[in-house]
């Protein structure tokens, strides 16, 4: 299964109807809990999502609204009694308060740190690359390895049928067939997350070729003056960034508390959005991820 459930969709100041950020991404057999804010276990409560899904947890910078609801998470996963491992990503120059904020949950959980200083591989199918806000930030890029479609026809020409057919796949060849005659390559599919940020080369490498990109949208774009000053993205410039990656839906989230009415943001994101979907994120939303293309 892969399904975005969003926890959370408010930036700085949550209100009545918007909590703080909080996205879990479930991908085949992870759980990705990304950025939880203040109230994130209650959302998860309400959401009906199990804390023992989750498998490891991104922070991309640790101003509050983005991570203050760690010590809760964890503690209620040492009370469920995860078993597993849970591995928790996030800035190097976020050390300390990182461990003050782990120091405060209730012990029990397996939980292993992975600071990260510079944009590349973080574990298996992780990727992140450095955004431009006022401290020191990342997004994140799960990436799908590409593999190979195999095509009917072909192997029904070449004779091939059966178990010879995953012989073929997992050995490349098979007399004189080649797995390349009998298929066609298949590209992975790629999730990304682009939290507060001013516009960069580092959002624009995530988006690449995101089938599902979640941009933060604090302001709207008369606003550009605000975004700008506190290193934020428009809802246009994350139309444009969803564009520009070839993107294939677009969640906006992390509205300013200013915006009581978010369809304006959406719009002005889907003007310059390409052939992107964008969806105005509401909390507690579930986003299955878009068909293969």
């Amino acid at each position: 299964m892969r399904e975005l459930v969003v926890l959370g969709t408010a930036s700085q100041v949550p209100t009545r109807t918007r909590n703080h950020n909080g996205y879990l991404l479930h991908w085949d057999g992870e759980g990705l809990l990304f950025d939880p804010g203040e109230g994130t276990q209650r959302q998860m409560t309400r959401a009906g999502v199990a804390a023992s899904r989750i498998t490891r947890i991104c922070l991309t910078h640790v101003h509050g609204d983005h991570c203050y609801g760690l010590p809760g998470v964890l503690s209620r996963m040492a009370l469920d009694g995860v078993p597993h491992p849970v591995h928790l990503h996030y800035p190097a120059s976020g050390e300390d308060v990182v461990r003050a904020l782990v120091s405060l949950a209730t012990p029990g959980t397996d939980l292993r740190l992975h600071p990260h200083g510079s944009g590349g591989t973080v574990a298996p199918g992780l990727e992140v690359r450095p955004l431009h806000h006022r401290v020191e930030t990342y997004g994140y890029r799960v990436v799908e390895p590409d593999g190979r479609t195999m095509l009917p026809d072909r192997l029904a020409a070449a004779g091939i049928a059966g178990p010879d057919v995953g012989r073929l796949q997992r050995e490349g060849r098979l007399g004189e067939v080649r797995l390349e005659d009998a298929s066609v390559r298949r590209e992975g599919q790629r999730f990304a997350l682009v939290m507060d940020t001013a516009p960069c080369p580092g959002a624009e490498e995530l988006a690449d070729g995101a089938g599902l990109l979640v941009a933060e949208s604090t302001f709207a774009d008369e606003d550009a003056a605000l975004a700008a000053r506190h290193r934020h993205l428009t809802a246009g410039q994350a139309g444009a960034l969803a564009a520009t990656g070839g993107v294939g839906t677009l969640v906006l989230t992390h509205f300013s508390s200013r915006y009581a009415d978010v369809s304006g943001l959406a719009e002005q994101a889907r003007d310059r959005a390409g052939g992107a979907a964008v969806v105005a994120a509401e909390d507690l939303d579930r986003i299955p991820f878009p068909r293969r293309r």
